[in-house]
């Protein structure tokens, strides 16, 4: 929760936030993940407009993750932004009042809880959106042997498992050797 009391209501107004954060459960997707328990690092930018107060931000962490061609786990640095307008609440109790011509739309807007932002949700979808669908630990990673399952990176440029020849066709193999034979 972000306060925004020192930013008042006045459109105009602008305040920067940085704070060091621990992330209460993991965020994640099929290959790599923020862990639960891991610190993340926001640079906020709030600003007071007619509707509300526009947060724009960056997150930045590690992740941890397999590469998806050899499974080598990996970890390196995630940066992600985003830009979330948080609507004033119109009524005492804290909720937009259902005459309003968005209330359509009131599922998709944030508000402020009184004058603290919740920007978990927020975060939480910038983050996960900037995770990788299929990191890997080096751009050019040859992956893993279809036959024996070695990493190809260690396996070196020899490595072989035969011409994968079906064996029904050996016999064929003597008419290409010498095709003037018969």
């Amino acid at each position: 929760m972000v306060d925004t009391r020192q930013l008042g209501r006045q459109p105009g107004s602008m305040r920067t936030v940085s704070r060091i954060v621990t992330i209460p459960e993991a965020f994640t997707t099929a290959m790599a993940s923020v862990p639960e328990g891991q610190e993340i690092e926001l640079d906020l930018r709030l600003e007071a407009v007619m509707e509300g107060v526009l947060v724009t931000g960056t997150v930045t962490g590690r992740l941890t993750a397999e590469c998806s061609r050899c499974l080598e786990p990996l970890s390196e640095e995630l940066e992600a932004g985003f830009q979330e307008l948080y609507r004033y609440a119109d009524d005492e109790d804290g909720t937009a009042s259902a005459g309003d011509e968005d209330a359509d739309d009131e599922d998709e807007d944030y508000y402020l809880e009184g004058d603290l932002l919740d920007l978990e949700p927020v975060v939480r979808d910038a983050v996960v959106l900037a995770l990788p669908l299929s990191p890997l630990c080096e751009p050019d990673c040859p992956g893993l042997c279809s036959e024996c399952g070695v990493k190809l990176a260690e396996a070196g440029p020899d490595h072989g498992h035969g011409d994968g020849v079906d064996p029904r066709w050996e016999a064929l193999r003597s008419i290409a050797d010498d095709p003037g034979r018969k």
